[in-house]
Protein backbone atom coordinates (compact mmCIF):
# COMPACT_ATOMS: atom_id res chain seq x y z
CA UNK A 1 0.00 0.00 0.00
CA UNK A 2 1.27 3.58 -0.78
CA UNK A 3 -0.14 6.36 1.83
CA UNK A 4 0.38 9.77 1.38
CA UNK A 5 -0.77 11.91 4.57
CA UNK A 6 -0.95 15.85 3.79
CA UNK A 7 1.67 16.26 1.19
CA UNK A 8 3.20 19.75 0.30
CA UNK A 9 6.14 20.50 -1.96
CA UNK A 10 7.04 24.33 -2.22
CA UNK A 11 9.43 25.65 -3.99
CA UNK A 12 10.28 28.98 -3.40
CA UNK A 13 6.75 30.79 -3.30
CA UNK A 14 5.26 28.39 -5.65
CA UNK A 15 3.36 25.26 -4.28
CA UNK A 16 3.71 22.10 -6.40
CA UNK A 17 1.66 19.98 -4.69
CA UNK A 18 -0.69 21.44 -2.56
CA UNK A 19 -2.04 19.17 0.79
CA UNK A 20 -2.42 16.06 -1.36
CA UNK A 21 -3.61 12.56 0.79
CA UNK A 22 -3.83 9.54 -1.02
CA UNK A 23 -4.08 5.62 -0.13
CA UNK A 24 -4.24 3.31 -2.24
CA UNK A 25 -3.46 -0.46 -2.46
CA UNK A 26 -1.19 -2.95 -4.41
CA UNK A 27 -1.31 -4.35 -7.69
CA UNK A 28 -3.11 -2.99 -10.80
CA UNK A 29 -1.50 0.07 -12.99
CA UNK A 30 -2.43 3.44 -11.37
CA UNK A 31 -2.51 6.47 -13.78
CA UNK A 32 -1.43 9.44 -12.63
CA UNK A 33 -3.36 12.56 -15.09
CA UNK A 34 -3.70 16.08 -15.47
CA UNK A 35 -2.81 19.06 -17.41
CA UNK A 36 0.93 19.80 -18.05
CA UNK A 37 2.13 21.31 -14.68
CA UNK A 38 -1.04 19.43 -12.72
CA UNK A 39 2.33 17.95 -10.07
CA UNK A 40 1.96 14.42 -11.52
CA UNK A 41 5.52 13.83 -12.17
CA UNK A 42 6.70 15.90 -8.70
CA UNK A 43 4.23 13.81 -7.37
CA UNK A 44 5.90 10.66 -8.81
CA UNK A 45 9.27 11.64 -7.49
CA UNK A 46 7.68 12.11 -3.82
CA UNK A 47 6.36 9.11 -3.47
CA UNK A 48 9.49 7.61 -4.46
CA UNK A 49 11.65 9.39 -1.75
CA UNK A 50 13.78 11.18 -4.08
CA UNK A 51 12.38 14.60 -3.92
CA UNK A 52 11.50 15.28 -0.09
CA UNK A 53 7.92 17.15 0.86
CA UNK A 54 7.91 20.40 2.79
CA UNK A 55 5.89 18.51 5.06
CA UNK A 56 3.55 15.19 4.79
CA UNK A 57 4.41 12.01 5.20
CA UNK A 58 4.52 9.21 2.25
CA UNK A 59 4.66 5.60 3.41
CA UNK A 60 4.98 2.64 0.66
CA UNK A 61 4.64 -0.85 2.44
CA UNK A 62 4.48 0.67 6.07
CA UNK A 63 8.00 2.15 4.92
CA UNK A 64 8.67 5.92 5.71
CA UNK A 65 10.45 6.30 2.06
CA UNK A 66 11.60 9.98 2.74
CA UNK A 67 13.34 8.94 6.00
CA UNK A 68 14.84 5.71 5.16
CA UNK A 69 18.07 4.77 4.18
CA UNK A 70 18.62 4.51 0.70
CA UNK A 71 18.91 0.90 0.39
CA UNK A 72 16.07 0.10 2.20
CA UNK A 73 14.04 2.65 -0.39
CA UNK A 74 15.82 0.89 -3.16
CA UNK A 75 14.24 -2.12 -2.05
CA UNK A 76 10.36 -1.06 -1.97
CA UNK A 77 10.43 1.32 -5.08
CA UNK A 78 12.07 1.95 -8.14
CA UNK A 79 11.59 4.56 -10.39
CA UNK A 80 12.24 5.47 -14.12
CA UNK A 81 11.85 8.79 -14.75
CA UNK A 82 11.93 10.98 -18.12
CA UNK A 83 15.40 11.73 -18.00
CA UNK A 84 17.23 8.50 -18.14
CA UNK A 85 19.81 8.27 -20.67
CA UNK A 86 23.12 6.57 -21.18
CA UNK A 87 26.15 7.53 -22.02
CA UNK A 88 28.56 4.56 -22.02
CA UNK A 89 28.75 1.95 -24.03
CA UNK A 90 26.35 -0.69 -21.94
CA UNK A 91 24.68 -3.76 -23.70
CA UNK A 92 20.79 -4.05 -22.77
CA UNK A 93 22.59 -6.95 -20.15
CA UNK A 94 24.14 -4.21 -19.09
CA UNK A 95 21.75 -1.70 -18.51
CA UNK A 96 19.13 -4.34 -17.24
CA UNK A 97 21.94 -6.14 -14.48
CA UNK A 98 21.91 -2.41 -12.64
CA UNK A 99 18.64 -3.06 -11.26
CA UNK A 100 20.14 -5.39 -9.17
CA UNK A 101 22.73 -3.10 -7.38
CA UNK A 102 20.68 -2.60 -4.36
CA UNK A 103 20.81 -6.25 -3.93
CA UNK A 104 24.26 -7.21 -4.46
CA UNK A 105 26.61 -4.22 -3.90
CA UNK A 106 28.49 -4.93 -6.64
CA UNK A 107 29.03 -9.14 -5.73
CA UNK A 108 26.21 -10.35 -8.45
CA UNK A 109 25.33 -14.13 -7.36
CA UNK A 110 23.70 -16.75 -9.38
CA UNK A 111 20.20 -15.55 -8.19
CA UNK A 112 21.14 -11.78 -9.39
CA UNK A 113 21.96 -13.09 -13.17
CA UNK A 114 18.62 -15.08 -12.91
CA UNK A 115 16.75 -12.15 -12.01
CA UNK A 116 18.43 -10.21 -15.15
CA UNK A 117 17.74 -13.22 -17.59
CA UNK A 118 13.89 -13.35 -15.98
CA UNK A 119 13.52 -9.35 -16.84
CA UNK A 120 15.06 -9.81 -20.30
CA UNK A 121 12.65 -12.24 -21.03
CA UNK A 122 9.57 -10.95 -19.71
CA UNK A 123 10.45 -8.01 -21.90
CA UNK A 124 11.14 -9.97 -25.10
CA UNK A 125 15.17 -8.48 -24.98
CA UNK A 126 16.64 -11.67 -24.91
CA UNK A 127 17.61 -11.41 -28.61
CA UNK A 128 18.90 -7.80 -28.16
CA UNK A 129 21.20 -8.54 -25.32
CA UNK A 130 24.17 -8.05 -26.48
CA UNK A 131 23.33 -5.16 -28.48
CA UNK A 132 24.69 -1.95 -27.40
CA UNK A 133 21.53 0.30 -25.73
CA UNK A 134 22.31 3.07 -28.59
CA UNK A 135 21.91 1.02 -31.40
CA UNK A 136 17.79 0.27 -30.32
CA UNK A 137 15.18 1.86 -31.32
CA UNK A 138 12.73 3.88 -29.04
CA UNK A 139 10.69 1.29 -28.19
CA UNK A 140 13.32 -1.36 -27.85
CA UNK A 141 15.03 1.18 -25.69
CA UNK A 142 12.41 1.75 -23.33
CA UNK A 143 11.59 -2.04 -22.56
CA UNK A 144 15.17 -2.00 -21.46
CA UNK A 145 14.70 0.63 -19.11
CA UNK A 146 11.31 -0.80 -17.81
CA UNK A 147 13.23 -4.05 -17.68
CA UNK A 148 15.81 -2.51 -15.25
CA UNK A 149 13.04 -1.28 -13.09
CA UNK A 150 11.40 -4.56 -12.85
CA UNK A 151 14.97 -6.49 -12.15
CA UNK A 152 14.99 -4.22 -8.93
CA UNK A 153 12.82 -6.64 -7.85
CA UNK A 154 10.52 -3.73 -5.73
CA UNK A 155 7.02 -4.39 -5.08
CA UNK A 156 6.22 -0.81 -6.21
CA UNK A 157 7.37 0.19 -9.89
CA UNK A 158 7.03 4.47 -11.09
CA UNK A 159 7.03 5.41 -14.56
CA UNK A 160 7.50 8.77 -15.20
CA UNK A 161 5.73 9.73 -18.93
CA UNK A 162 7.21 6.17 -20.26
CA UNK A 163 5.53 6.34 -23.40
CA UNK A 164 6.92 9.52 -24.49
CA UNK A 165 8.22 9.93 -27.97
CA UNK A 166 6.82 6.07 -28.38
CA UNK A 167 5.12 5.65 -31.58
CA UNK A 168 1.39 3.84 -31.30
CA UNK A 169 2.61 0.52 -31.81
CA UNK A 170 5.64 0.38 -29.12
CA UNK A 171 3.59 2.51 -26.78
CA UNK A 172 1.01 -0.26 -26.98
CA UNK A 173 2.95 -3.07 -26.71
CA UNK A 174 4.68 -1.54 -23.75
CA UNK A 175 1.36 -1.22 -21.98
CA UNK A 176 0.49 -4.61 -22.16
CA UNK A 177 3.27 -5.76 -20.77
CA UNK A 178 3.09 -3.50 -17.92
CA UNK A 179 -0.70 -4.45 -17.52
CA UNK A 180 0.10 -7.89 -17.82
CA UNK A 181 2.83 -7.69 -14.91
CA UNK A 182 0.43 -5.73 -12.61
CA UNK A 183 -2.12 -8.39 -12.58
CA UNK A 184 -1.67 -11.41 -10.10
CA UNK A 185 1.29 -13.87 -10.29
CA UNK A 186 4.50 -14.79 -8.94
CA UNK A 187 6.45 -11.61 -10.49
CA UNK A 188 3.01 -9.49 -9.98
CA UNK A 189 4.14 -5.60 -9.37
CA UNK A 190 2.62 -2.73 -8.62
CA UNK A 191 2.93 0.15 -11.11
CA UNK A 192 2.45 3.62 -11.07
CA UNK A 193 2.83 5.83 -14.07
CA UNK A 194 2.42 9.00 -15.64
CA UNK A 195 0.35 9.22 -18.32
CA UNK A 196 -0.94 11.67 -20.99
CA UNK A 197 -2.94 9.27 -23.17
CA UNK A 198 -6.15 9.24 -21.69
CA UNK A 199 -7.61 6.55 -24.34
CA UNK A 200 -4.15 4.24 -23.19
CA UNK A 201 -5.47 5.45 -19.42
CA UNK A 202 -9.08 4.59 -20.13
CA UNK A 203 -8.04 1.20 -21.30
CA UNK A 204 -4.90 0.29 -19.07
CA UNK A 205 -5.64 1.82 -15.87
CA UNK A 206 -7.53 0.29 -12.35
CA UNK A 207 -7.00 3.38 -10.76
CA UNK A 208 -6.71 6.84 -11.13
CA UNK A 209 -5.19 9.59 -9.65
CA UNK A 210 -6.16 13.34 -11.39
CA UNK A 211 -3.95 16.58 -10.39
CA UNK A 212 -4.53 19.91 -11.59
CA UNK A 213 -2.16 23.05 -10.14
CA UNK A 214 -0.80 20.83 -7.64
CA UNK A 215 -4.30 19.78 -6.45
CA UNK A 216 -5.70 16.07 -5.99
CA UNK A 217 -8.90 16.71 -7.57
CA UNK A 218 -9.92 13.08 -8.10
CA UNK A 219 -8.78 9.54 -7.34
CA UNK A 220 -10.46 6.10 -7.15
CA UNK A 221 -11.10 3.21 -9.63
CA UNK A 222 -11.39 4.01 -12.60
CA UNK A 223 -14.82 3.51 -13.23
CA UNK A 224 -15.52 5.81 -11.09
CA UNK A 225 -12.57 8.59 -11.15
CA UNK A 226 -12.99 8.95 -14.87
CA UNK A 227 -15.64 10.49 -15.94
CA UNK A 228 -16.76 12.75 -18.74
CA UNK A 229 -17.39 15.63 -15.60
CA UNK A 230 -14.25 14.66 -14.61
CA UNK A 231 -12.28 15.17 -17.32
CA UNK A 232 -13.61 17.83 -18.88
CA UNK A 233 -12.85 20.02 -15.33
CA UNK A 234 -9.33 18.53 -15.25
CA UNK A 235 -8.67 19.71 -18.88
CA UNK A 236 -11.14 23.28 -19.07
CA UNK A 237 -12.30 21.74 -22.28
CA UNK A 238 -15.37 19.32 -22.95
CA UNK A 239 -14.61 15.31 -23.10
CA UNK A 240 -16.28 12.55 -23.74
CA UNK A 241 -15.93 9.22 -22.76
CA UNK A 242 -16.61 6.52 -25.31
CA UNK A 243 -15.97 2.80 -27.19
CA UNK A 244 -14.20 1.66 -30.38
CA UNK A 245 -14.71 -2.04 -30.80
CA UNK A 246 -14.74 -2.77 -26.92
CA UNK A 247 -11.91 -0.59 -26.45
CA UNK A 248 -12.52 2.97 -23.88
CA UNK A 249 -11.38 5.95 -25.40
CA UNK A 250 -11.47 9.54 -24.58
CA UNK A 251 -12.60 12.58 -27.18
CA UNK A 252 -12.97 16.17 -27.16
CA UNK A 253 -16.03 17.34 -28.32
Amino acid sequence: MIELSNVTLKRGESVTLDEVSLKFGAGGITALIGPNGAGKSTLLHTMSGLLPPTHGEILVEGLDVVRARPQDRARHVALLTQSERVTARLTVRDLVSFGRWPHHKGRPTAHDHARVEAALDLFGLEDLAERLIETLSGGQRQRAFVAMAFAQDTPWILLDEPLAALDPKHARDLLERLYDLSRPGPDQRSVVIVLHDLSATAHYADRIVALKAGRLMASGPRVLAMTDRVLSDLFDTELRMGEVDGRRVVVPV
